[in-house]
């Protein structure tokens, strides 16, 4: 399977894992907690942006918070649909990428949002793409926030969820410190570890 085969099965996924799927159960405590995060570091006026928005609940939970300057990627085909009937108010507000991260981040200016997070969408990404990691670093003015799968020593490097889509397991403190970040805060007590970065000062 190579980054091809990895968009596609993304880009007309249904059912389990679907932008449906994630909208049926819209925001959640991992909502909850990037919230807390962004309140912590940045105003609500500042650019966000969320690689991997699906049809978008986690970001309604920001833009029904007061964040107003809010944008996202997503591949799936349904998702920004789905957006339109599950977060009406969000898919008018916000700017929103129909696209894979990798053929939209090197469009951006540099430091164009003061934040930057994910959502179990990194853990997604072919090994051939990993030089969005730099893109990624190099459009991210302040925050960086992850929220990703990394396995535990034992893993393989990759996983197949459902004997379908991979999942890579990857040290995302190394990815991003070696990218000139500082993280800031790490919380490993569930599945997923979420990691506050800051880009260092120049």
């Amino acid at each position: 399977m190579d980054s091809n085969d990895v968009r596609r099965q993304w880009a007309e996924r249904s059912g389990e894992y679907s932008p449906e799927y994630y909208a049926h159960y819209g925001p959640d405590e991992t909502s909850e907690e990037i919230r807390r995060i962004l309140d912590r570091s940045i105003d609500r006026s500042a650019p966000v942006l969320e690689l991997g928005c699906s049809s978008g609940r986690h970001l309604s939970h920001l833009h029904e918070s007061g964040f107003d300057n809010l944008a996202g990627i997503e591949v799936n085909d349904d998702a920004f649909k789905v957006m339109e009937d599950s977060y009406p108010d969000l898919a008018d507000a916000g700017e929103f990428y129909h696209d894979a991260i990798e053929n939209v981040v090197d469009q951006f200016d540099t430091d164009r949002f003061r934040a930057v997070y994910s959502v179990e969408t990194l853990q997604h990404l072919h090994p051939d793409v990993e030089w969005v990691y730099g893109e990624i670093a190099r459009i991210t003015d302040e925050l960086l926030v992850t929220v990703e799968n990394e396995g535990d020593r034992s893993d393989e490097d990759v996983n197949y969820v459902n004997d379908e889509f991979p999942l890579y397991y990857r040290d995302w403190n190394t990815v991003f410190t070696e990218r000139g970040f500082v993280e800031v805060d790490a919380n490993a007590d569930r599945r997923d570890t979420v990691r506050t970065f800051r880009t260092e000062p120049t």
